[in-house]
């Protein structure tokens, strides 16, 4: 389905909260839609990329750091998750590993054409999860991908033991800490366009099991990529999991370490070393 332009977030997660009121929600379906949605033609406005930069610690250029391209093309993705019989409901998902492909840079003055689609529903030790598929071309050849897998928690999921964490490795030495503030959470929903509450809400976190909002999954990843920034070449993957949420507010230790031509980075808590997240740039 060809769209004429981006979807607005905001009706979208009006829809999303409809959909949790008993008896107004659509039944969930069984498998991911045959549905692929497209939009072409996306253009950057520059305040909004200097806006993001400055938020997730990106230097000011004109060329778009490969977080942004899941940023500007999310209303798809969020408009494909609140179609009516999608497996998963959006408000109260998280957002479990993202995988982004760079094949060329993107410049700021570059039109961005987006579609996406969902696959590889499956069973979680807590539910079920999926990958949400996002790409970029510019004049037909892809430019850029993304796979975000989102995890819907279930009460009775039937999918297996949970993980022993008790062998938790120790946290390597870290080469930077940063305080993260409560107004992360609000700063990254304004220039994403992610607005769930988990991340802006006390009592919307609360509403869905955690007791403070925590800070988005990908803004920790854009903050990690923002320090090996200097370091990243023309083309490359950027990999992470999310491991326990980033509380707000709390300090995090970030650590990096060369792995043959690429690196190897993790995101810790800095006041008892359990993990946020661990990503690799190859």
């Amino acid at each position: 389905m060809e769209l004429d332009g981006l979807p607005a977030s905001g009706a979208l997660y009006r829809r999303a909260l409809l959909g949790v009121v008993p008896g107004v929600g659509g039944r969930r379906g069984a498998d991911v839609p045959g549905l692929e949605l497209a939009v072409g033609g996306v253009s950057v406005d520059q305040r909004h990329l200097a806006d993001y930069d400055r938020v997730c610690g990106f230097r000011l250029t004109d060329r778009l750091p490969a977080t942004y391209l899941h940023v500007l093309g999310f209303p798809l993705s969020l408009r494909l998750m609140t179609s009516p019989g999608f497996p998963i409901p959006l408000t109260g998902v998280v957002h479990v590993a993202n995988r982004i492909t760079v094949h060329r840079p993107v410049e700021v003055g570059e039109r961005v054409d987006f579609h996406t689609y969902a696959e590889n529903l499956r069973p979680h030790e807590r539910g079920r999860q999926l990958d949400v598929v996002l790409v970029g071309s510019i004049g037909g050849e892809e430019v850029w991908r993304g796979v975000s897998t989102y995890l819907g928690k279930e009460r009775a999921s039937g999918g297996g033991p949970r993980r022993d964490r008790a062998d938790r490795p120790e946290p390597p030495a870290f080469s930077a800490q940063w305080r993260v503030m409560p107004r992360v959470g609000t700063d990254y929903a304004r220039v994403s366009g992610d607005h769930n509450p988990i991340h802006t809400s006390k009592l919307g976190a609360r509403l869905f099991g955690f007791p403070r909002p925590i800070a988005h999954g990908m803004w920790s990843k854009a903050r990690c990529l923002a320090a090996l920034e200097p370091r990243l070449p023309e083309a490359y993957t950027v990999d992470v999991a999310f491991k326990l949420p980033v509380p707000l507010p709390s300090t995090v230790a970030f650590s990096a370490s060369p792995n043959g031509a690429g690196w190897d980075f993790a995101l810790h808590s800095a006041r008892d070393g359990r993990p946020h997240l661990t990503g690799s740039v190859r």
